[in-house]
């Protein structure tokens, strides 16, 4: 009997295409999961022994800028902006280290080798 979702129907060694298409579905919504709970993580980084923090999500978006008032120093603005950019780019490294450990648990728990996603 021919199997509508294999078009090579039954000829021994091909792909059943419908459970290859069962298998790419769901690797789509593991996938999915995975992004929707990194932006639900949130990571933070310091600069300046803590003078500037960012909190950015696991999805690399920014949500906080906490400055402390010392640091503002209207003649020197060139230091706040380096320990802005310097806490931003730390936190914005951890939440890259944060995804690429949720890819790898991912992969794993899809039986995909390390990589692979």
């Amino acid at each position: 009997m021919s199997d509508p979702n294999n078009p090579f129907g039954s000829i021994p060694g091909m792909p059943d295409m419908g459970q290859i298409m069962q298998q790419a579905q769901r690797m789509r919504e593991e996938l999915v999961r995975s992004h929707d709970s990194l932006g639900q993580k949130t990571v933070e980084a310091s600069a300046g022994g803590g003078m500037v923090t960012a909190v950015v999500t696991g999805t690399r978006e920014l949500l906080k800028l906490r400055i402390d008032p010392q640091v503002i120093d209207s003649k020197d603005p060139q230091m706040l902006q380096d320990l802005i950019v310097a806490a931003v780019n730390q936190a914005l490294q951890k939440a890259r280290g944060l995804e690429e450990e949720e890819m790898r648990r991912t992969a794993m728990g899809m039986g995909l080798p390390p990589g692979m996603l």
